[in-house]
């Protein structure tokens, strides 16, 4: 039984037997077995053909389009949009602009500054490149060079609904959006391209799940979590609510936990005391599992963390996993206090990517083509740990 938001919620015999005995369980062992490393690289490409797909601009509006096809394509339920207006802040964004125009584009593999302090984040500054020439790649330059304007803004979802207990939820989430005149490959299509396939697999008509699951990807989270925060605002309230009454549906089933997928490709190490990161995944790479130490529900939210970790011990296939309480900078974040909350990335937000180790962020070599295979498949066995842990928790069955 793990409490959450001072509910028991029951987690069937098996899936505690699962967790405490690390027995693989069979239907989810071929749920996990469904995730493939190349279609999961091809949704990744797909997403950035969009550029960016930075938020206010038809290219997000475009990417926008395609996530719902696809969405619907997999037979996923209750497929939506929520929409809701942004107005770019008066107050100047904490960002440091890119050098003037035609500055050669940096080495994307030199990290914010010499010495070791910089593995804990102590001499990063945050950057975005708003320099179109930066980008060398023609083709991307051009599929970037619309800035955005204020306005309307939607975001898509869809639901499995939970046969026996669907007024419950858990929320499996991304960000589309991104910027930095680039493909936004790492930050955050691989994160997308994850919900996507879960979305996906547990969308076929042999799956069947006691709890609900729905399956955001959100807009505008780098412009402050806008997206995050408009679903929040709107519909919190309608938790666990019948419409219409005595209908059995619940347009939004009482939130159980928020996982929140954000970076999971580039797991190098620390920068060298030359400021270099590494051009190949380190072979202590990890998911890490991130909650916040100082939110309402903290102490649920680590217990749903362990959760995670003792599913991905048994069942991903290269990679472990680490739990942190650190977890900030991030769509999981409008949540924490209201419900059980995790980020899964790459590498811790503050000590990792807040100390440059990932030199990609923001920048024009977040392209498809920055990747191998090794940092594809980090995110892969990102993909297989929430899938296992979503699995047990909303005690997924198989058809026989």
């Amino acid at each position: 039984m793990l409490a959450m938001c001072g509910v028991a919620v029951l987690v069937s015999g098996r899936a505690l037997q699962a967790q405490q005995r690390a027995d693989i369980d069979e239907d989810v062992q071929m749920l996990v077995s469904r995730l493939d490393l190349e279609r999961y690289k091809s949704t990744i490409e797909s997403l950035s053909g969009f550029g960016d797909r930075r938020q206010g601009t038809r290219r997000n509006r475009d990417a926008v389009d395609w996530i719902e096809a696809q969405l619907r394509s997999y037979g996923c339920s209750d497929v939506e949009r929520l929409t809701y207006e942004y107005v770019t802040p008066r107050r100047a964004a904490r960002v440091v602009v890119s050098p003037p125009q035609g500055t050669p584009a940096p080495d994307p593999f030199k990290g914010p500054g010499p010495g070791g302090s910089t593995i804990f984040g102590r001499e990063r500054r945050p950057t975005v490149n708003r320099d179109l020439l930066a980008q060398p790649d023609p083709r991307i330059r051009a599929l970037n060079e619309e800035d955005p304007t204020d306005g309307e803004r939607q975001e898509v979802y869809c639901t499995k609904i939970g046969s026996s207990r669907p007024d419950e939820m858990y929320i499996v989430s991304a960000h589309m959006d991104g910027h930095g005149v680039n493909q936004a490959t790492n930050d955050n299509a691989s994160g997308t391209a994850l919900v996507m396939e879960l979305a996906r697999i547990f969308s076929s008509p042999d799956v069947k799940t006691e709890r609900s699951i729905r399956f955001a990807l959100w807009n505008n989270e780098e412009t402050g979590l806008a997206g995050a925060t408009a679903y929040v605002d709107q519909r919190s309230a309608l938790q666990g609510v019948e419409d219409p009454p005595g209908s059995g549906r619940y347009p939004e089933p009482r939130w159980l936990g928020m996982i929140q997928h954000d970076m999971m490709l580039f797991d190098h190490g620390a920068p060298g005391p030359d400021g270099r990161v590494s051009r190949d995944q380190r072979r202590e790479a990890d998911v890490n599992i991130e909650f916040q130490s100082v939110a309402a529900l903290a102490d649920d939210a680590m217990k749903l963390a362990f959760f995670f970790k003792a599913a991905n011990e048994a069942y991903a296939t290269d990679y472990p996993a680490s739990v942190g309480p650190h977890m900030t900078n991030t769509d999981s974040t409008p949540f924490m206090d209201l419900v059980p909350s995790l980020s899964l990335r790459e590498s811790e937000r503050g000590a990792g990517i807040g100390g440059g180790w990932d030199p990609h962020g923001h920048t024009p070599s977040d392209v498809f083509t920055t990747y191998t295979d090794d940092d594809f498949r980090l995110g892969l066995n990102a993909a297989q740990t929430s899938l296992a842990a979503i699995a047990l928790l909303t005690e997924a069955e198989l058809a026989r």
